[in-house]
């Protein structure tokens, strides 16, 4: 076999399994496993010394098993009493996975796609299918499969976590492991019980997937288009563009172009089409080399002044913000390239 790490919750000295394997569950420790609601979580997440990200993440994560169970048993979200999920071991589960997020601070969180295993699973309302309906609820839109293991290998819990942390379900990427992690289950099935975690870096070549929108318009003013320009913004485009191209019979007329991500392309080509007089939008997917960027903030005795830092490719770039320093040239009533000077040498000297 292999080794990995196995954590047990103890909640008033039980541990949670030990209540699963008796036969009435949940219900043979009452104190225990008592219902709890979203309010009772907050209260428990009050004391604990952790950051406002921390329990921002855990009740994002039971709000989404809120909304879940909402749905199942079709009654108001506030009216749900959280079952198995809202009981002391599993707001430990969910808080040290949240924590443990913060502290890791990936930029990007990949899974494979979720085994759900099959079967049937007992709990407070009694015999379910596997996945659980909850389970199920949440991992809509998610790359599911069963399988011949009968057991419920991903719980609400487990997949409330998997969505709220989750930026897309995909194969493991091209990536330069560094550190690896694994979690042990209680449970013996045909093939190991446990789950893998990889942290690693993945090349700053060309990233993520862009697409170009475009238009071509002869009936707009420039106002029109400008307005059209700042829609396209709001609607989440990257970047807007336009350029002055011939169109037929010999009319001069406007390319208006977007860049934008796969996840606000539909709301962009909306746009397009709500705000310009186009009546077909072309697509096209292009791929972008950049470098990495940061923001550092500095305090000099104009106030503070942020300065972006782009690296990689062997090359790296700083560049003063020039909100900041028109910002500073407003106020003291003097040139951009005077306060750009000043500002430099200020910054050089303090090094």
């Amino acid at each position: 076999g292999i080794t990995g790490t196995h954590i047990s919750v103890l909640a008033d000295g039980v541990d949670e399994f030990e209540v699963m394997d008796h036969p009435h569950g949940e219900h043979h420790h009452e104190h225990h496993h008592e219902h709890s609601s979203m309010e009772k979580i907050e209260a428990v997440l009050a004391r604990l010394a952790i950051s406002d990200k921390v329990k921002a993440d855990v009740l994002a994560v039971y709000s989404l098993i809120a909304e879940a169970e909402s749905h199942v048993h079709n009654c108001p979200v506030s009216e749900i009493h959280f079952h198995e999920v809202g009981t002391l071991d599993a707001i430990a589960d969910v808080t040290a996975a949240c924590l443990l997020m913060e502290q890791i601070a990936p930029d990007s969180v990949v899974a494979s796609p979720v085994h759900v295993g099959s079967g049937t699973v007992r709990c407070a309302h009694g015999i379910l299918p596997v996945p659980a309906p909850a389970t199920a609820y949440i991992l809509q839109d998610v790359p599911v499969y069963g399988g011949e293991i009968r057991s419920e290998l991903c719980t609400p819990t487990g997949a409330a976590l998997l969505k709220h942390f989750v930026k897309r379900f995909a194969p493991m990427p091209v990536m330069r492991v560094q550190a690896i992690g694994y979690g042990m289950g209680n449970k013996d099935f045909p093939v190991a019980n446990c789950l893998r975690a990889m942290l690693g870096e993945t090349d700053n070549k060309p990233t993520n997937l862009r697409y170009e929108l475009s238009a071509n318009v002869d009936d707009m003013t420039a106002e029109q288009i400008s307005y059209a320009t700042e829609q396209l913004f709001a609607a989440g485009a990257a970047e807007v563009y336009t350029l002055p191209v011939g169109m037929k019979k010999s009319r001069p007329g406007t390319l208006v172009r977007a860049i934008v991500a796969a996840e606000k392309k539909e709301a962009v080509i909306s746009a397009f089409f709500r705000h310009t007089t186009t009546i077909g939008v072309r697509e096209t997917e292009t791929k972008r080399y950049v470098l990495s960027r940061s923001v550092e903030k500095r305090q000099t005795s104009y106030g503070e002044v942020r300065i972006k830092r782009s690296e990689g490719y062997g090359v790296v770039k700083e560049k003063l913000e020039f909100e900041d320093l028109a910002r500073i040239a407003r106020e003291q009533g003097i040139s951009l390239a005077e306060v750009k000077e000043r500002v430099e040498r200020e910054i050089g000297q303090n090094g």
